[in-house]
């Protein structure tokens, strides 16, 4: 008889669990950075919401520089970056899909200066810390020269990324510096040290969106499906309960859910809406612009292939 209610008791424990807690979870490892934006790609992970959906998911901070490396070597399937650095890595042959849109910068990127320097044109012959060609910081220094009539070959470029870029910066070193959140607000409370010459807010050019290989997206389709579903369920999350989502995000990045909240705040993370207006207009005559200055700045050689969007899992 005791065993018998035991049985009974198993079965009444499967039967209330979640089909996709039954089944095999798929396994999919995530490179991301410290980047504020990709915090509920975090916050999916550490509040459930991928196991829920049926996955397994590991999630690697891996430089954004070498992200793609690690896509090609197979240590992981997906990434979150910015949008023009799939043309690098494709066009570097490590392909790569975009799924759906992360977030878009609005002020959480910028290029910071020391205190005598007042505008973009008094850079020239300056020294900006920013990330190898191919990375978003590199792209956005030089955006933004490109912009006001110079080029990367009119300043001196030290490559540190955007951690190390603002680290270095307020310990003294380099005329100017490429950043973003958390790091960029370091920056902003020390004015005597330097000050934000320009940001995204005045160069909207930061937009950030999720990939996967083409081979882990025909293997797993239904797997892809549930990263957007639980990238989705992540904002919600942080609508219905931002402090304890602001807290988990912020305990990632080594901040306090109020810290986390103030860095967030210059950024807007996109729902599943935004991510198919962003790929039905802006989308491609970004990419177009994009490709016409990695080609002038020498990050590409030729023309790369522009049609990178699988957008058939936001629908």
């Amino acid at each position: 008889m005791g065993g018998g209610r035991l049985a009974g008791l198993a079965l009444t424990v499967l039967v209330s669990l979640p089909a996709a807690a039954l089944a095999q979870q798929t396994k999919v490892a995530i490179g991301i950075s410290g980047w504020t934006g990709f915090a509920p790609l975090t916050l999916a992970k550490e509040a459930g919401i991928y196991k829920k959906n049926g996955l397994d998911v590991t999630i690697k901070k891996i430089p954004q520089s070498s992200r793609h490396l690690a896509i090609a070597s197979g240590d992981i399937q997906c990434a979150a970056t910015t949008t023009e650095t799939y043309l690098v890595w494709n066009a570097a042959g490590v392909p790569i899909k975009e799924l759906f849109q992360l977030d878009k910068s609005y002020g959480a990127d910028g290029l910071v200066v020391r205190p005598g320097i007042n505008s973009v044109a008094d850079l020239k012959g300056k020294t900006i810390a920013a990330d190898v060609p191919g990375t978003s910081e590199y792209f956005g220094v030089a955006w933004i020269l490109n912009k006001n009539g110079l080029s990367m070959k009119d300043v001196k470029i030290v490559n540190l990324s955007a951690g190390p870029a603002a680290q270095a910066f307020l310990a003294g070193q380099n005329d100017a510096a490429w950043t973003y959140e958390p790091y960029l607000s370091n920056v902003r409370a020390k004015p005597d040290v330097g000050k934000i010459l320009a940001t995204t807010l005045d160069y909207p050019m930061v937009t950030d969106t999720f990939g996967c290989s083409p081979s882990f997206i025909d293997a797993n389709p239904k797997a892809v499906k549930a990263l957007a579903d639980s990238y989705f369920e992540a904002l919600d999350m942080i609508a219905k309960d931002p402090k304890k989502s602001n807290e988990i995000m912020g305990a990632d990045v080594k901040q306090t859910g109020e810290e986390f909240a103030a860095s967030a705040k210059y950024l807007k993370w996109v729902d599943r809406e935004g991510s198919r207006k962003f790929f039905a207009g802006e989308f491609d005559d970004f990419n177009k612009a994009a490709a016409k200055l990695l080609l002038e700045a020498g990050v590409l050689k030729t023309m790369p292939d522009l049609n990178l969007a699988d957008t058939r899992f936001i629908q």
